[in-house]
């Protein structure tokens, strides 16, 4: 799902792709809570942040994000796809996840995307 998003994110999936430009669209993820791990990587998957305080180093298991802030996950998997420069947190800006089936973006007629399985 990561891959997918982060294609069309960056704008791979157009004839008129640029490296250099944002010619991606906007993605709307609904549902992310119903996301699955294969294997344990449920319980042994660790994600660190720091929080820029002295000894603010965190740690937290996947299922201990997925209880708390699921959207987080697959927010940090699609971050971790796109470029790290300026224009890879300009594509980031156009990412919108929500756990629940609702979102705020009707107003922009989004269209369901089919994955190729």
């Amino acid at each position: 799902l990561a891959v997918q998003i982060a294609t069309i994110l960056r704008g791979k999936n157009r004839h008129e792709y640029t490296p250099h430009v944002d010619t991606g669209d906007y993605v709307i993820v609904v549902n992310c809570e119903k996301v699955r791990f294969t294997g344990t990587k449920l319980e042994t998957k660790k994600y660190t942040w720091y929080t820029r305080y002295p000894g603010g180093q965190k740690h937290a298991t996947a299922k201990d994000l997925m209880q708390t802030h699921p959207d987080r996950i697959l927010r940090e998997a699609v971050r971790r796809m796109v470029p790290r420069t300026p224009l890879g947190r300009q594509q980031m800006t156009k990412l919108k996840i929500f756990a629940g089936p609702a979102h705020n973006h009707q107003a922009q007629q989004p269209q369901e995307f089919k994955p190729v399985p």
